[in-house]
């Protein structure tokens, strides 16, 4: 682990993995240290901002404890998919497996949130399973609000339409991210989520 200054009021912990990230990040949101007031993981780092002393601030991110095998924290979130996404098929040739075992092995893997970032609501999901899925060569100006997709080790859905470069699976109906809900975005580093088949288009 190092601890390395970010900005005038944030430390950056670097770790060696995801598993040590969601570890340290459980700990942490247990017991903040004194005049703490952000937290963000992400895939090999968690950056803690702070209206203290840094020096303060760094004896105590040294004395924390990860939660080995927490990987999970909150309410299950499940997600109904439509699996029509353009590269289902690509995909399913990539992990030599026809679309109904892809489908079959999306839905059945137990997916946690690891992180957020890249847009308000985009959550980096990872599964139980081993996942490495290539991102597109050439990324796509749209991918629309809603689509369902996978990325290296990761699977997401796109809050709002933006340019991307993950291979799309499906797609679900449910908003992720919506600024007139309160809590505006549905993941959270630590939620639990399942996918689920809601039947082809």
């Amino acid at each position: 682990m190092r601890i390395l200054p970010s900005g005038d009021h944030a430390l950056l912990v670097e770790l060696d993995d995801l598993d040590q990230v969601l570890g340290y990040y459980t700990a942490l949101s247990a017991d903040p240290p004194e005049n703490v007031v952000d937290i963000v993981p992400a895939a090999r780092t968690v950056m803690i901002t702070t209206t203290g002393s840094l020096g303060d601030l760094s004896r105590a991110l040294q004395a924390v404890e990860p939660r080995a095998g927490t990987r999970t924290a909150g309410d299950l979130l499940e997600i109904p998919v439509t699996y029509d996404g353009e590269d289902l098929q690509d995909v399913a040739d990539l992990l030599g497996c026809t679309v109904p075992e892809l489908i079959q092995r999306h839905t059945l893997d137990e997916w946690t949130v690891a992180f957020c970032g890249f847009a308000p609501g985009f959550g980096y999901l990872t599964g139980a399973g081993s996942w490495d899925i290539p991102r597109r060569k050439s990324p796509r100006t749209k991918v629309p609000a809603g689509a369902v997709a996978l990325a290296g080790e990761f699977s997401g859905v796109y809050p709002r339409e933006s340019p991307g470069g993950w291979q799309l699976i499906g797609r679900t109906e449910l908003k992720i991210f919506d600024q007139e809900r309160e809590p505006a975005a549905l993941f959270h580093p630590g939620r639990p989520v399942r996918f689920v088949d809601a039947g082809r288009g």
